[in-house]
C-alpha cells in the first residue's frame, strides 16, 4: 500500500510541474507575441534559462524576407553594444594574469593618443568616464559606417576631437573608449582583438557559432538586418565591419550567449571579486554612483538585482538581462530595431522569476461608482503631483509636468491599475486618517497623499498630413551617441531613441509634439529658409536641442 501511495504523488508532483512548465511557457509565448505578430516581418531568437539551463526557445519571424525564411533559434545576429562585455572580461582577464592594471594611464599601450594634459586611464575607458568624443557621433554615422578603416586609422578618426569634459568627472556611453580599449588588447596580448577573442573565449568556451562579425565570411544561418521605414522594411544600411571594432562587432546566436553567461556566473573566465568590478557600477570623483561598470550595467526588476546590457546597430536590436539570486538569463537578438526586445526580455525575466508584468488579458470590468472612489491628485515624494481622473467610462492618470500627458490606466482589481506599459502600475488603499494613497510602482514604489488641487488643462491633440509631417523625418543628434530617428508613416509620426523603442508623437501644432507613453514635448525648429534643422526636447524640467544629422 505504502508504494501504491508514494508512486501516486510522485504521478501527482510530475503532473503538477509539468502543467506549471506549461503555464510558464504560455506566458512566455504571450509576451513575445504581444511584439512579434507579424510572422512575415523581420523577427527575432529569445531564450530563458534558469540554474545554466534553458527554459525556453524561440524564434519569430523571417530571418530572411528576400528568400522568405523563418527564423530559426540558431540563427546568427550581430550582437552590436552587446560586444562591450567581452571587451571588458578580456581587459580583467589581462588584469588577473599581471598584463595591466586598470590605473595604468591608456598612454602605457598607446604613447602617441593626446591626453591633454588629462590623465585618462583603463578603468575611465571601461566605465565610459573618459571624456573622449565618441566617434558615432562625429559626421554622418551612415556615410562614416561605409569606410572600411583599420584600427589605427579608425582611432585616428577621433583622437584629435576635443574633449567632452575631464577624465572621471561625468558619465557619458561612449564606443571611442572600446575602440581603444580593442588596441590595448592587441598591444598586451599581440593577437588581432578578433583573435585574442577567439583564443580565449569562443573556442574555450565552446561558442561554436559565434566570431568578429564579416561581410565576407560565410556564415552560416546569418539573420539579415532590416530597417523599417514609411513604406515598410528595407535592408539596413551598410555597415564596415571595421568600424564598431571591440565597441559591437561581435556575431553570435542565442545558445552561444548562454555559454557566455554561465562562463561569467561559473568563475570560468576571471575570478567571482574581479567580476563585482564589471556588475555593480562605478563612480565618479566626487563619489557619486553610477550604474554603469565595465561592460555591463546595473538592474533592479521587481526587487531582483541583476546586470544587463543593450545593443543597437543598424538592423539589429539585441539585450540580455541575468538576475543574480534567481540564476535567470534572458536573451534576445532581432533583425530589427522596429520591435522592442528590450522590453520582450524584461517581461520574460519577470516572467520567469514568478513576478510577470500583467497585460491586458488580465484587465478587469470594474463599474463607475468602484473606479470614481480613486479620482483626485496625490502627491508623491519630491513634490511631483498625479491626477486621477474619469472621462470616458474610465480612470487616466496625467503628470503635472511640461506636457500635462494624459495615460489611460486599465483595472487589474478594485485597487490594481496598469498603464499601456504594463510595468507601471498604481495600487490604491485608504491611509489611517481615511484619505486615498496611491503607491506608483515602477521597479520602485512611491506613495502619493492625496491633496486638495485642481487638476491643470491636459494637452490636446491635432491631426497634421502627411506633407507636414514628412519634413520632420531623419535624424537627430540629442547627445553624443545617442540619437533620435523621427519616422513618418502616412499621417502619424513616430520617435525611436538609440537602443530604444518606437513610440508615436502626438500634434499640439504644426510644430509642437508631445507622447503619451512618457512627459515629454518635442518642438522642432526651422532655419531662415524654413528648412528644419532641429528640434528641442523638454522633459523633466530641461532643454535639449538634437541637431538634425540625417
Amino acid at each position: 500500500m505504502k508504494t501504491k501511495i508514494s508512486l501516486i504523488v510522485v504521478v501527482f508532483s510530475f503532473l503538477f510541474a509539468t502543467a506549471q512548465d506549461q503555464n510558464l511557457t504560455q506566458q512566455f509565448d504571450d509576451i513575445v507575441a504581444q511584439y512579434y505578430n507579424d510572422t512575415n516581418a523581420p523577427g527575432a531568437t529569445v531564450l530563458v534559462a534558469k540554474n545554466g539551463k534553458a527554459i525556453y526557445r524561440k524564434a519569430v519571424g523571417k530571418s530572411n524576407l528576400e528568400l522568405d525564411v523563418d527564423m530559426i533559434p540558431e540563427n546568427v545576429f550581430m550582437l552590436a553594444s552587446i560586444t562591450k562585455q567581452f571587451t571588458a572580461v578580456s581587459i580583467l582577464m589581462l588584469e588577473e594574469q599581471g598584463k595591466l592594471s586598470l590605473d595604468d594611464p591608456i598612454t602605457k599601450f598607446i604613447p602617441d593618443y593626446p591626453t591633454h594634459g588629462k590623465t585618462i586611464t583603463v578603468h575611465h575607458l571601461l566605465n565610459h568616464t573618459s571624456g573622449i568624443k565618441s566617434y558615432t557621433s562625429i559626421g554622418d554615422l551612415r556615410q562614416v559606417a561605409r569606410q572600411d578603416k583599420t584600427l589605427d586609422e579608425l582611432i585616428d578618426f577621433f583622437k584629435n576631437e576635443p574633449m567632452d569634459f575631464d577624465p572621471g568627472e561625468d558619465y557619458s556611453y561612449n564606443n571611442s573608449g572600446y575602440v581603444l580599449l580593442g588596441k590595448i588588447i592587441e598591444v598586451v596580448s599581440g593577437e588581432t582583438y578578433a583573435d585574442f577573442i577567439d583564443n580565449h573565449i569562443f573556442q574555450p568556451l565552446g561558442m561554436t557559432a559565434s566570431q568578429y562579425g564579416s561581410h565576407s565570411k560565410i556564415i552560416k544561418n546569418r539573420a539579415m538586418p532590416y530597417e523599417e521605414v514609411d513604406k515598410g522594411y528595407v535592408n539596413a544600411s551598410y555597415l564596415s565591419m571595421s568600424l564598431p571594432h571591440a565597441a559591437g562587432a561581435l556575431t553570435s546566436t542565442i545558445d552561444d550567449m548562454l555559454k557566455w553567461q554561465n562562463a561569467l556566473a561559473n568563475n570560468t573566465l576571471i575570478k567571482a571579486s574581479t567580476l563585482q568590478k564589471a556588475i555593480n557600477g562605478s563612480k565618479l570623483n566626487n563619489g557619486e554612483h553610477i550604474d554603469y561598470g565595465y561592460g555591463l550595467g546595473e538592474l533592479t526588476l521587481k526587487g531582483s538585482k541583476g546586470y544587463t546590457h543593450s545593443g543597437g546597430i543598424f538592423g539589429t536590436s539585441t539585450n540580455g538581462i541575468y538576475l543574480i539570486n534567481e540564476d535567470v538569463y534572458v536573451i534576445g537578438l532581432s533583425n530589427c530595431s522596429c520591435n522592442d526586445i528590450g522590453s520582450v526580455t524584461t517581461q520574460l525575466a519577470a516572467a520567469a522569476i514568478g513576478k510577470p508584468y500583467p497585460s491586458m488579458k488580465d484587465v478587469v470590468q470594474l463599474n463607475e461608482d468602484q473606479l470614481k472612489k480613486w479620482v483626485g491628485a496625490y502627491e508623491f515624494e519630491g513634490g511631483v503631483v498625479r491626477h486621477i481622473f474619469f472621462k470616458d467610462g474610465a480612470l487616466k492618470s496625467m503628470r503635472e509636468s511640461d506636457t500635462n500627458t494624459v495615460f489611460d490606466i486599465f483595472p487589474l482589481s478594485e485597487n490594481r491599475f496598469m498603464f499601456n506599459d504594463s510595468s507601471i502600475e498604481y495600487r490604491f488603499s485608504k491611509s489611517a486618517d481615511g484619505k486615498n494613497q496611491a503607491i506608483f510602482i515602477t521597479d520602485s514604489e512611491s506613495i502619493g497623499k492625496q491633496i486638495d488641487r485642481a487638476m491643470p488643462e491636459a494637452r490636446k491633440e491635432i491631426t497634421l498630413s502627411n506633407d507636414v509631417l514628412s519634413q520632420y523625418d531623419g535624424k537627430y543628434e540629442l547627445a553624443p551617441n545617442f540619437n533620435v530617428v523621427i519616422t513618418v508613416k502616412g499621417n502619424e509620426i513616430f520617435a525611436q531613441a538609440t537602443e530604444q523603442g518606437q513610440f508615436p508623437l502626438f500634434a499640439e501644432n504644426e510644430t509642437t509634439f508631445f507622447a503619451k507613453v512618457t512627459p515629454l514635448k518635442v518642438v522642432f525648429n526651422k532655419n531662415a529658409s524654413g528648412k528644419v534643422e532641429s528640434f528641442t526636447l523638454y522633459q523633466g524640467g530641461q532643454e535639449t536641442i538634437a541637431k538634425k544629422i540625417e
